[in-house]
């Protein structure tokens, strides 16, 4: 699913950037410079920059248009949603998951890891720069029907 959904962001690109000959300095919306005949091109976005490739195109486009997944605010929900709000220790009463993550740190982050996994896993989530930055799936499908 994430190579698909990889090339129809490549589309995406393709459609928001322009073919641009940086030796003659101008846009080619044909894909061939006019004045040099060259098919070698940058890509441009108008406002933002031009660049070879188009994996900067498709970056720019995933931070300007969809929010990143936050991993750990993620996890925090579903454990608030599976374990009671407070938990009871003697005669005081906790946050339950400020009470995990301060009195186990190792096993909290080595739970998140497994919660990362599984979300990556069952393709949740994706993501397109080895895990540094995670998006929803069903935002992205949103983001290139539209």
């Amino acid at each position: 699913m994430q190579n698909e959904i990889k090339k129809q962001l490549e589309e995406l690109a393709y459609k928001r950037s322009i073919p641009f000959c940086y030796s003659d300095y101008m846009e080619c919306p044909s894909g061939r410079c006019l004045k040099c005949g060259s098919d070698d091109l940058m890509r441009l976005v108008p406002g933002v920059g031009c660049e070879w490739g188009i994996e900067w195109v498709i970056q720019h486009i995933l931070e300007t248009e969809l929010e990143a997944v936050d991993l750990e605010e993620s996890f925090e929900e579903s454990i608030r949603e599976l374990y009671p709000e407070t938990t009871k220790v003697g005669w005081m009463e906790f946050d339950t998951v400020k009470l995990m993550k301060e009195n186990d740190p190792v096993g909290w982050r080595c739970a998140l890891a497994d919660y990362e996994s599984e979300e990556l896993g069952e393709g949740n989530i994706l993501s397109f720069d080895n895990g540094s930055t995670n998006y929803r799936t069903s935002d992205l499908l949103e983001l290139i029907e539209a």
